[in-house]
């Protein structure tokens, strides 16, 4: 569904402009509504997902029993701090502060669009991230199946 690196900008009232190769599919998925929310395994980075595949994983985050510690840090991180985002005339939607005051993305950040969601990085997270490599020794069995 999602692919591809952009370059985005978030302007001073802190709005991101959806770039205009995902407008049509998010008018069409989503009818312009996505959902925010902390991106639990990655500093720097927001998840924002399409409304319905949100309602999926939602369900799915609430379902794990709360009486372990690790399922209501990530019931916290994901459901706790979910924000819904409508795209205005313009195509911007406006990101809590606090969300990205956590994650520290400022003005110049970058959407990548993974599939299912979006991961809107800041420009610094993401730059670190891209520039570290994968060790032979980090390579899962599943991985070494792939065929790149």
């Amino acid at each position: 569904m999602f692919q591809g690196e952009t370059a985005v900008t978030i302007d001073d009232k802190g709005r991101l402009t959806i770039p205009v190769a995902y407008r049509d599919l998010l008018a069409h998925v989503c009818t312009n509504r996505l959902v925010a929310t902390y991106n639990p395994f990655e500093q720097g980075c927001l998840w924002l997902f399409p409304q319905d595949e949100w309602q999926r994983v939602r369900d799915e985050i609430n379902a794990l029993p709360s009486v372990k510690a690790v399922h209501r840090n990530l019931q916290m991180k994901l459901v706790g701090a979910a924000a819904m985002l409508e795209a205005d005339g313009s195509s911007r939607v406006l990101l809590p502060a606090s969300q990205r005051n956590a994650s520290g993305i400022e003005k110049r950040a970058v959407l990548l669009g993974m599939g299912n969601k979006f991961e809107l990085w800041s420009e610094q997270a993401h730059l670190a991230k891209i520039r570290q490599t994968i060790g032979e020794d980090e390579i899962s069995e599943d991985m070494a199946e792939l065929r790149l």
